[in-house]
C-alpha cells in the first residue's frame, strides 16, 4: 500500500469549504476541479486499484437490508466501504468530518455521521439516473463524490451527469472523473447518473446522514 503523509497538506483547498456551503445554499449542488489534495488522491487511487486487482471489492447493488439486490442493468460498479484502515482513508474521513461541521453550522442540517465507499467502474460500467435518497423515506441528506483517476482522457467517458431538480431531463453539468474534482449535492433532490465508462474509473462516493434511530437502536447498521 502506498505510504501517505497526513501532515503534508490539507484535503481541501483553502476556499473550498466556503464555496461548497455557498453553492449548496444557492443551488443545491457544487462541482469543483483541483479541490482535493493531489497526493491524497494518488494514495487513495493506488489503494482502490490494489483492492480491485486482488478481488477485495464487492459488487454494488441497489436498496438496503432485505431489499438489497444486484442489478447490473442499473449499476455496474464494485465497492469497498471506507473503514479507516489506512492513513489516507483516515485523512479523507477526518476532512469530511470537518465539512460536516461546516454544513451543520451554516445550514442547520443536523447531520449525524458520514459514510463512504470506494467505487470502481470497469470499462463498460454505468449507473442509471437516480436519487441517492427519497424525500421523507431515508436519512441521506448530502451526497459527495471525490474522483481519483489522474489524467482522464477526453474520450474516457464515465462522466457524472447532474440534472436540474425541477426538470429531471435537463442537464446542468457533466462532471469529468478527473483526480481532485469534488462534487457535492442534496441527496433527496438532485437526480444524477454515471455514463458508461471506457476505462477503469475510480472514485469515493459518500453521504452525510441524519440519525436514523429505530426501535430504541441508535442509528441501525446499513
Amino acid at each position: 500500500m502506498m505510504a501517505f503523509n497526513a501532515s503534508s497538506s490539507p484535503v481541501f483547498t483553502p476556499t473550498a469549504q466556503v464555496a461548497i456551503v455557498d453553492a449548496l445554499v444557492e443551488q443545491g449542488w457544487y462541482v469543483g476541479q483541483n479541490v482535493i489534495d493531489h497526493e491524497l488522491c494518488k494514495a487513495l487511487h493506488h489503494e482502490l486499484l490494489h483492492m480491485a486487482e486482488h478481488d477485495a471489492l464487492e459488487e454494488a447493488g441497489i436498496g438496503r437490508g432485505h431489499q438489497h439486490h444486484l442489478r447490473k442493468d442499473i449499476r455496474g460498479d464494485a465497492i469497498h466501504w471506507l473503514d479507516r484502515e489506512s492513513e489516507a482513508q483516515r485523512h479523507y474521513l477526518n476532512a469530511m468530518s470537518e465539512l460536516q461541521q461546516s454544513l451543520n453550522q451554516a445550514l442547520f442540517l443536523g447531520l449525524f455521521e458520514y459514510e463512504a465507499h470506494f467505487a470502481h467502474y470497469p470499462a463498460g460500467a454505468f449507473y442509471q439516473r437516480h436519487l441517492d435518497s427519497f424525500r421523507g423515506r431515508a436519512n441521506r441528506v448530502v451526497s459527495t463524490v471525490c474522483y481519483l483517476n489522474p489524467d482522464w482522457p477526453a474520450d474516457g467517458g464515465g462522466e457524472m451527469v447532474i440534472y436540474h431538480p425541477d426538470a429531471p431531463h435537463h442537464e446542468i453539468d457533466r462532471v469529468i472523473p478527473e483526480a481532485g474534482t469534488f462534487a457535492c449535492f442534496l441527496s433527496e433532490t438532485i437526480p444524477h447518473e454515471v455514463l458508461p465508462t471506457h476505462r477503469s474509473r475510480a472514485s469515493i462516493a459518500g453521504w452525510f446522514r441524519r440519525n436514523a434511530s429505530l426501535g430504541g437502536v441508535l442509528d441501525p447498521a446499513r
